[in-house]
């Protein structure tokens, strides 16, 4: 293919397929050449463009890492209430980079995209109501919006429905909810859902004790670097035999459904 043909079919190409090829270079590391097929469109205004080029200069992907351009750009995107660029523009504020640290800005930001169905956002919006950050406590909304990201399949959100109905935040406590909860995102891998899962079937809270899966979740948890794991492993070793450990440890290192590790 000569320059020539390069240049037309670049000038005739679909800007959503310019995109998704954009996205496959991206996807392999390539950034300054999805950033080529970026630049125009975002000029353009196309809002994912404009997003994706700042999260580049938010990240140093493929450019020198530039903060205030970051925000510039994320900023045009989220104008055209782009969700992604909502969720990434809050999440400057949330860490004050490229603009003052905000919690309030960051919650409000974080609203938008997560009523224009960004489930990230609906996973943060529900942590920070349930903790009070950047705008009051709301438990029954922390739920609501919680469940709408486990909905979507976000673990995090599904470990804080567990917490949520095994601590009677805003709704009657339900430990065999919130050992339903936990089971899900432990089994996608998230390493606090594992621990919570693993002292529950440790005493038998919310589901019948089991001290073997106990230990092999808690193992699994301390593998993947929750920081709750190892105040609960003494017991649950103390609780079993050299072949309930060992089983456990056999159970720990298998693949999980969802494959994760």
């Amino acid at each position: 293919m000569t320059l020539l043909d390069r240049l037309l079919r670049r000038k005739a190409e679909d800007p959503a397929a310019a995109m998704q090829r954009a996205q496959d270079l991206a996807a392999t590391g390539d950034y300054g050449a999805a950033l080529a097929i970026w630049e125009p469109l975002a000029r353009k205004g196309h809002p994912r463009a404009q997003n994706n080029i700042g999260a580049c200069f938010a990240e140093g992907l493929g450019v020198a890492r530039d903060l205030a351009l970051a925000h510039r750009w994320i900023g045009l995107a989220a104008e055209s209430r782009d969700a992604v660029a909502q969720r990434n523009l809050a999440a400057l504020h949330f860490r004050g980079e490229g603009v003052a640290q905000d919690d309030a800005e960051a919650a409000w930001r974080y609203r938008l995209a997560a009523e224009n169905g960004d489930a990230p956002s609906q996973d943060m919006l529900g942590y920070m109501m349930l903790e009070g950050v950047g705008l009051e406590r709301d438990l029954v909304q922390a739920r609501r919006w919680s469940e709408r990201a486990a909905a979507a399949g976000i673990a995090g959100a599904m470990t804080r429905l567990g917490t949520i109905h095994n601590d009677a935040l805003g709704t009657p406590r339900d430990p065999e909810k919130a050992v339903s909860w936990w089971r899900r995102a432990a089994d996608r891998g998230e390493a606090d859902a594992q621990a919570f899962l693993g002292a529950a079937l440790l005493v038998g809270i919310g589901a019948p004790r089991d001290p073997v899966a106990a230990l092999a979740w808690l193992i699994r948890a301390q593998n993947g670097g929750s920081l709750r794991a190892p105040a609960y492993l003494p017991t649950a070793r103390g609780a079993n035999d050299a072949a309930g450990i060992a089983e456990a440890e056999r159970r720990a290192a298998e693949p999980l459904p969802g494959g994760a590790a």
